[in-house]
């Protein structure tokens, strides 16, 4: 196989990972749905104000990419951009395009008050962690996502690049009132670069870290998960 460049190796993977952080879903498992009252569901209904402050402000090695962003999930500029760059991904399995990302479509996430941050660390390596305002039927039915066998792996192209790539669900870890961890390979001419991400749910909230980085580790993804609702779970009411 001709190697690729590593500019060009790095733009298909971080099309890829964009689109992974920031919208989509995957089947759900067959884990049954908690039902909650109208109530419970209105008890802890933050704003996007709210959720700014609960935000990682810091992280350890990494520097800050500018302001956070906060409103609607689907106004977002970072979601509204990986939109767009979605259009540039294609995929020898279309049915797959949802299998990449963190959190679906539905109506209920796209509507709801969010609040996004984004960190960058040398050449290559970035963390971003968003939090959600979503009802706890919404959150659970998040977290319960699974990824479908025929989907763990596929190929993609950005205009003349192809890539492979596989997925990993990992097990065992748990956060908040549950979690779900999932790792995404990406390797073309030789070059991989990975994606980690953790979809956690709790009072009220929605939140996913996303790790984008050639040798980043799903240990590192965990704690930083862990980081972001221990800081959550502080500053929320």
């Amino acid at each position: 196989m001709t190697s690729r460049s590593p500019r060009a190796v790095a733009t298909l993977s971080f099309l890829l990972v964009t689109v992974a952080g920031c919208g989509g879903g995957s089947a759900r498992s067959a884990t049954p749905e908690v039902k909650s009252s109208p109530l419970q569901a209105a008890a802890k209904a933050y704003n996007a104000d709210q959720l700014t402050q609960a935000l990682l402000t810091g992280i350890s090695g990494y520097e800050r990419m500018g302001a956070a962003q906060s409103g609607q999930f689907s106004s977002l500029a970072a979601v509204q951009n990986s939109n767009q760059m979605q259009q540039a991904v294609k995929l020898d399995k279309p049915q797959c395009a949802s299998s990449t990302r963190a959190v679906s479509q539905e109506k209920a996430v796209q509507a709801s008050p969010s609040a996004l941050v984004a960190f960058v660390k040398g050449q290559g390596q970035s963390v971003s962690e968003t939090l959600m305002a979503v009802g706890p039927d919404v959150a659970a039915q998040q977290v319960d996502l699974r990824v479908p066998a025929s989907c763990r792996s596929f190929r993609a192209k950005v205009g003349g690049h192809w890539s492979v790539n596989t997925i990993a669900e990992a097990q065992g870890t748990r956060i908040g009132e549950g979690s779900r961890t999932v790792g995404v390979s990406t390797t073309a001419g030789g070059t991989t670069v990975r994606t980690w991400f953790v979809v956690l749910r709790s009072r009220g909230y929605l939140a996913t870290i996303t790790l984008y980085g050639p040798g980043v580790a799903q240990s590192e993804a965990v704690g930083l998960a862990r980081k972001a609702y221990q800081q959550a779970e502080r500053i929320l009411p």
